[in-house]
């Protein structure tokens, strides 16, 4: 049986799931399998309603795809590599549950890409982002190209994959890569915090609201509208929606259950 070099605990609400692979923590078929069976985990958890994700050690979140692997794949294997790595990160967006990437040390490759399948990206002092495929002749695989554009612009994402440059915290946090940059040592406390904070919203209302950016975003405007009208409706068939409306009337604090 594989070392668990992937874990997670639960602080209430929120899951805090630790990338504990030194001395970089670099993901390799391991890492990518057992955070999979993790995800899964969390999504069918529903106890737990926000995710911090970090990496253990200190200097990475994570450094990036283990290279050592690389050697011996063929324009097949490599395609199928690419895919797993995309699975991964395509379940850790799409689900409804919000997720934080804790971002101290290199995040590189894999592992930037890995933080912008993540909902928010909270970066200790110490981050470095970074898609330097370019030099070993590749191209990001995990959604760099793709989910970085996104993010920042189609500009700024070519000129970090063309160059393969790595940027401080706050250049990230400049161009929006990063949503907060803390010193390291409040990083966990701060990633936690948000997720503590967003544990308590109605947690169908937050999933939808996360569709709805999300796959908005990918199409024209008047669709993005219609499924907003659509998830608009469909919550106010929720109990939560329910309890929401009757503690403000109350002016007491909601108890969502989720339902």
């Amino acid at each position: 049986m594989d070392e668990q070099i992937v874990k997670r605990e639960i602080a209430g609400a929120v899951a805090i799931v630790t990338i504990d692979r030194p001395p970089v923590n670099a993901l390799n078929r391991s890492v990518i399998h057992q955070l999979g069976d993790i995800v899964d985990q969390i999504a069918a958890d529903d106890t737990v309603r926000a995710v911090v994700l970090r990496g253990a050690g200190p200097k990475a979140f994570v450094a990036g795809a283990d290279i050592a692997e690389f050697p011996h794949l063929t324009v097949d294997t490599a395609e199928s590599l690419s895919r797993r790595g995309q699975d991964l990160t395509v379940r850790i967006q799409t689900m409804p549950k919000p997720w934080i990437a804790a971002v101290h040390g290199f995040a590189l490759g894999g592992g930037c890409e890995l933080a912008l399948a993540c909902d928010f990206r909270v970066a200790g002092e110490s981050a470095r982002f970074g898609q330097p495929e370019i030099n070993l002749g590749i191209i990001p695989g995990y959604g760099g190209t793709q989910r970085l554009a996104r993010l920042v612009g189609a500009s700024r994402a070519k000129y970090l994959c063309f160059t393969g440059e790595q940027i401080t915290a706050q250049e990230a946090y400049r161009i929006g890569l990063a949503d907060a940059v803390v010193p390291d040592d409040q990083l966990q406390e701060s990633a936690i915090a948000l997720a503590q904070k967003l544990a308590v919203k109605a947690p169908v209302a937050l999933g939808m609201i996360k569709r709805a950016i999300d796959d908005g975003l990918q199409k024209e405007l008047g669709s993005g509208l219609d499924l907003e009208a659509c998830l608009f409706g469909e919550v106010f068939g929720t109990q939560d929606r329910l309890e929401g409306v009757q503690a403000f009337r109350e002016k007491r604090a909601p108890r969502f259950t989720g339902r």
